[in-house]
C-alpha cells in the first residue's frame, strides 16, 4: 500500500506516521493515554456492577415480600398435609423400599 494513500476522515490520523519510529514523547502519550483508557474503563466496570448489584437487590426484595404470602401458604400446607408411610409399613430409602420380611410373613409363590 502506498505511503500516500488517502484514508478517510478522522481515521488514523492520530497514530500514522511517516514511517520513521515514535519519539519519547510520543511514546510517553501514548502510555499515559493508554493507562487513562484503562482506568476509565474499569471505574466504568465497577460503577455498572455496582449499580447491577443495587438493582438485583432491590428487585430480590421486592419479589420476597411480594411473595410472602404465598410462602406462608405453603408452609402450613406442607406442615398441615399427612405424611404418608412407605407401601407395605417400610422404609423409602432414596425411592428404594425396605422391609423386613419374617418367616411366618413370607409369601408363597405358586409353583
Amino acid at each position: 500500500m502506498p505511503s500516500n494513500y488517502r484514508r478517510p476522515f478522522g481515521y488514523g490520523r492520530v497514530f500514522v506516521s511517516s514511517g520513521k519510529p515514535l519519539s519519547l514523547w510520543q511514546k510517553i502519550v501514548a502510555a499515559v493515554v493508554t493507562g487513562a483508557v484503562f482506568v476509565l474503563a474499569l471505574m466504568f466496570s465497577v460503577v455498572l456492577f455496582a449499580v447491577l448489584l443495587t438493582v438485583g437487590a432491590v428487585f430480590w426484595g421486592w419479589f420476597m415480600w411480594k411473595t410472602r404470602a404465598l410462602r406462608s401458604q405453603m408452609y402450613e400446607m406442607r406442615n398441615r398435609a399427612p405424611r404418608r408411610a412407605a407401601p407395605g409399613g417400610g422404609v423409602v430409602i432414596e425411592g428404594e423400599v425396605i422391609r423386613e420380611v419374617r418367616e411366618e410373613q413370607e409369601v408363597h409363590k405358586p409353583r
